[in-house]
């Protein structure tokens, strides 16, 4: 039988609207290796990890993951690499079916689209690791790993800075696409369904209304209208805009460098570079920590070994998703790749 640890990570007295400034548990556990479930959360969002969940078959590695995570309607996960896998493909349980779109490779803001009775995956493919056939741009792929759209593409026009440094994706009801580019000038571009850009907004700056390393994006209709929502990385924040690139205001802040999101209900979970995952009500207001490591040697570092890494604790989560029953799947930015499944306490 598999004992379970319980992490009781939440402060008493968080401030309405923000993340606060929480840095760690008050008692943090120590810090080892562990093969028994842990559970990590707090109330309804309560988490157990899955033990050894998304191998893949004779050993193999997912390769570098610094990319993103998307389930479909049925279940099955997708999963971005920086290795030869490229994209993979598993089942709820965490067996593996399939690596697929070889010219993928390197996505690392990834996100799952229906349109009509059909979903597609969006990515922004980095890729720039040294690769010969380096791409720098947003593709579109059907389930089956087939590019069905890139831009830029002969639609497009120009795109002021190009493509150069860009970190996420996401796409409105109306199926205009949004991209970010947060390793490079910051703005973030919408384009049509087709490819053409229609406006660029943002970029890089100190004031308010600017970002440093807009890193992930997400659509946002909790509230009516959809909104963008921007994870503002190193302004260690969440912002919110319309879908023109008006502002809207400040969502959550005093993160832990935030990188990527994925909404489920009225809550919204957030991969945090700094080695958690927060979960926010619609106010932003955090109501569980998951995942919370305590030891900060590996905050946001890439070369945490398999032999360090304690099952149900990160050490930098970069891509994560819910599925339809409120579980989650977390990339961590490792160098030899690392994915895991939290299954949700009810």
């Amino acid at each position: 039988m598999m004992k379970s640890l319980t992490y009781n990570t939440l402060l008493v007295g968080i401030l309405a609207g923000s993340a606060w400034a929480h840095e760690g548990h008050d008692h943090p556990p120590k810090a080892k290796t562990l093969t028994e479930v842990v559970r990590t959360g707090n109330g309804t969002f309560t988490y157990e990890n899955v033990l050894g969940w998304g191998k893949l078959p004779d050993g193999a590695k997912l390769g570098p993951t610094h990319g993103g995570v998307a389930v479909a309607k049925d279940g099955m996960v997708y999963v971005s690499t920086d290795g030869e896998q490229s994209l993979c493909v598993f089942k709820s349980d965490g067996t593996f079916v399939k690596a697929m779109a070889p010219e993928a490779q390197g996505i690392h803001g990834l996100q799952i689209t229906s349109e009509g009775d059909k979903q597609y995956l969006y990515g922004a493919q980095l890729n720039a690791y040294g690769k010969k056939n380096k791409h720098l741009r947003a593709v579109k792929l059907d389930l089956d790993g087939n590019i069905v759209l890139e831009i830029p593409n002969a639609k497009t026009g120009e795109i002021q800075g190009g493509v150069k440094g860009i970190t996420g994706i996401a796409v409105a009801p109306d199926g205009s696409i949004f991209v970010s580019m947060g390793y490079g000038s910051n703005l973030i571009h919408k384009f049509d369904q087709e490819g053409k850009l229609l406006k660029s907004f943002g970029g890089r700056g100190k004031e308010l209304e600017k970002f440093k390393t807009c890193h992930g994006l997400g659509v946002d209709t909790r509230f009516g209208e959809p909104r963008l929502l921007v994870c503002d990385r190193e302004k260690r924040r969440l912002v919110h805009l319309d879908l023109e690139g008006n502002w809207i205001g400040v969502y959550a802040s005093n993160l832990r460098r935030p990188c990527a999101v994925s909404f489920h209900g009225d809550h919204c979970a957030v991969a945090e570079l700094e080695a958690r995952v927060v979960i926010l009500d619609k106010n932003g207001t955090p109501v569980s920590f998951v995942g919370d490591n305590p030891n900060k040697g590996q905050w946001a570092k890439f070369g945490v070994a398999p032999k360090d890494q304690t099952p149900g604790i990160f050490s930098a989560p970069h891509g994560l998703s819910f599925d339809a029953d409120g579980n989650l799947y977390v990339q961590d930015w490792n160098t030899t790749g690392r994915v895991s499944k939290l299954k949700l306490v009810k």
